[in-house]
């Protein structure tokens, strides 16, 4: 499958917004209209730290990922934690996630970044056969407390 993998444009948010629901619905998770649009804003900020990148068949987006930089107080580096991942259902299985995913870590290299991180649901296990082919599963488990 030929794809491209680049950053979008800020005029390709309703090409963009598809993909965000079906990961919020996939994640069972209901977030605010206002959210979504800041987190569109954020990815066009130079003073924010987060990206977006988007996986496209000509003009078609495919999927799309969105990612932070951090620094660490483990490391001199930044590390780039991969917040968002999404392929579009008839894009699955056809490597757009893989290329996400290296698309992100290559990006990560050119920012000097010391570790490219993501977590996912126990139960995404069809994600977790890709994961578990091209990274090293954490023994971290983590904890949410809502402030």
């Amino acid at each position: 499958m030929s794809v491209s993998i680049l950053p979008p444009s800020p005029d390709e948010k309703a090409k963009w917004l598809p993909l965000w629901r079906g990961y919020l619905k996939f994640y069972k998770c209901d977030l605010p209209d206002a959210i979504t649009d800041l987190t569109w804003e954020r990815f066009f900020d130079d003073a924010e730290p987060v990206y977006i990148l988007a996986a496209k068949q000509d003009e078609t987006w495919l999927g799309f990922t969105a990612f932070v930089l951090h620094r660490s107080t483990w490391a001199e580096t930044y590390y780039c934690y991969l917040e968002d991942l999404f392929v579009a259902e008839a894009a699955r299985g056809k490597g757009v996630a893989r290329q996400l995913i290296e698309a992100v870590a290559d990006f990560a290299r050119t920012q000097g970044c010391g570790r490219l991180y993501w977590q996912t649901q126990e139960s995404n296990t069809t994600a977790q056969a890709l994961y578990d082919r091209i990274a090293a599963k954490s023994d971290f488990i983590q904890y949410v407390k809502a402030i």
